[in-house]
This record gives C-alpha cells, structure tokens and sequence, in this order.
C-alpha cells in the first residue's frame, strides 16, 4: 500500500527528469507528499542532551530553543503575587503577560499534544511521550525556582500544573511508586522541603542540596522520589576557575558530592560555573563531565549543545 503510494507520488515526476536520487528526493519534496509527513516530527532530529538551561526565561524565545537545540532541562523564576505566578529574574524583568502558564504550561501542552496523537494508532497508549521525537521515554525536566515565600506559592504552583497533571503529563511518585512521564517538575530556590516532603501523591519535587546530603541535622531522607536532582553553587563546592591545573582537593570534591549523590540515585547538577574566558568554561564542564556530573549548567546554549 505505502509502496503503491511512493511510486504514485514519484514516478510521474521523474519522466520529465534523469531518474538519480537527487533528483527523487526534489520531487518528493516539492510533491508536499503524506508520505514524508508523520504527527510527531515537530521535534524530529532532535538529540535529548543533559544540558540544563539556566534562566531559560531569558532566552529571546523561552523553552522551544532549548528544545530545539536537546536541551533536556529548563528553569524558570517564578514570582508568586496575589495568586498569579510571574516568570523574571527581578521585579523590573515582570511583565503582566510572561507567566509561568503562558511561557512555559501551554507551550508544553501545545508540543506534547502533538507529540500524542490521538488516532488508530495510539488508542491503546498508555504512556504518553515526552517532548523529544527522538526519544520519547526522556522526560523535560522543569526546575522552578521560587522567589517569593515559597509556602504561599506552592498552592498556586501546583495549581498551574494542573493542565499537564490532567493529561497524564507529570512524573509522579505515588502508592510507593515513581513512575516517568513527559515533564518532571523539580522545585528549588524558595521552594518548601517540608511542604513538598508531604505531598502525596507528588509530582512537584525538591532540589536537593548536593553538597549537604549526608547532613544529618536535615532530618530528610534523599531519595529520587523526593529529589531526583542534588544542585550547588560550582563556586562555594568547587572554586576552580578553569585555568591552570585542577588541585586534587577541589576534584575531590566533586568526586565526593557527586558520588553522595550517585549512591542515592539522584543527579548531580553545578550551578555558577564560570562563563568565560571560554577555554576556562570549556576546561570546567570537561572536568566536571568526566567526574560524573550528570547535569551541565549552561548559559550559552548552543556552546553547550555542540561541546
């Protein structure tokens, strides 16, 4: 049947013209053919990378160019004010029309329906797939970085999720299971350990710090279901500023808290690693890359990308 449909599409095209691949591929092409068309290519192509996107709200265009270039982690700053969630650095970036639902919710909503085709094919689907076309079993990871009393804003936080909870979207820890979904959404800055310690079911998680896991007086037990993600200052853990030679007690630590992390099966994230000269940068993530960091801090996404 598929076959039958190519030589239609092709063959009365290729009379006109000497029959190579090239020229195939140009008729096909210029035919707007079905058959080079499927539901979920928005994101075909697309490699998933562990690169997380620091102030992704700053970007000229929020969420989709870090998707379009794999990024596989995003962080937006959220400011709660009289039940309306607003996205900025500070208070002179807000604006009344970049909010958490409108830079971040719907556009994932919009992506991952297209991602989801409801037709013959997938009526019996029962994991949805996340926002990569490539690998669709990679959830988005979602920080949310609270700057005001994060107590008074997890209600309406978790209440912007809703949209995305509904269509089965969260990961989710519930009855004594994770389960991975498309989006997972990890709480830090001011976000309530206690408040999210309690929420069950829970599909809004806490930041862990990483350098502070084995701290006792935290009365917290770190696990993935509550903090699939330890991240620290790269300055106050680490400190190497990428040029000259490492010293053995600065790689030690980031053997160390990445490996308190990695024990417990949480990843490892530096937050505030230097961003230039660029040789220092490049130095730094290499370094941190191949002791385990699992998480590369970025600014400059398409640097990053093509590291």
């Amino acid at each position: 049947m598929m076959y039958s449909l190519f030589l239609a599409s092709v063959l009365p095209l290729l009379v006109a013209g000497k029959a190579t691949i090239d020229s195939q591929i140009a008729a096909l092409e210029a035919s707007n053919s079905p058959i080079l068309q499927y539901p979920t290519q928005l994101t075909q192509n697309l490699v998933p990378k562990a690169i997380h996107s620091h102030n992704d709200y700053w970007r000229d265009v929020p969420l989709l160019t870090a998707i379009s270039l794999g990024v596989a982690s995003v962080e937006a700053d959220v400011w709660h004010m009289n039940g309306t969630l607003f996205i900025g650095h500070e208070l002179a970036a807000l604006t009344p029309n970049r909010t958490l639902d409108s830079v971040y919710i719907q556009p994932l909503l919009k992506i991952l329906g297209e991602e989801n085709p409801i037709d013959q094919f997938t009526v019996n689907s029962t994991t949805p797939n996340g926002v990569f076309d490539t690998a669709s079993d990679v959830p988005l990871q979602l920080l949310v970085d609270v700057k005001t009393d994060g107590v008074e804003a997890l209600p309406f936080i978790l209440q912007a999720f809703e949209p995305l909870r509904q269509g089965g979207y969260l990961t989710t820890f519930a009855n004594g299971t994770l389960t991975l979904s498309a989006v997972t959404v990890v709480g830090t800055g001011n976000s309530p350990l206690e408040q999210v310690k309690e929420l069950s079911p829970r599909d809004y998680f806490f930041d862990a710090p990483l350098t502070q896991l084995t701290d006792p007086s935290l009365n917290t037990t770190w696990d993935p279901t509550l903090s699939p993600l330890a991240s620290t200052d790269y300055g106050t853990a680490v400190g190497w500023s990428g040029i000259g030679n490492i010293s053995a007690e600065q790689l030690a630590n980031i053997t160390q808290f990445v490996g308190d992390a990695h024990e417990r099966g949480i990843k490892a994230r530096f937050w505030d690693t230097p961003g230039w000269p660029i040789h220092a940068r490049t130095a730094v993530w290499r370094v941190l890359l191949e002791n385990g960091a699992d998480w590369l801090n970025a600014d400059d996404l398409e640097a990053a990308a093509n590291f």
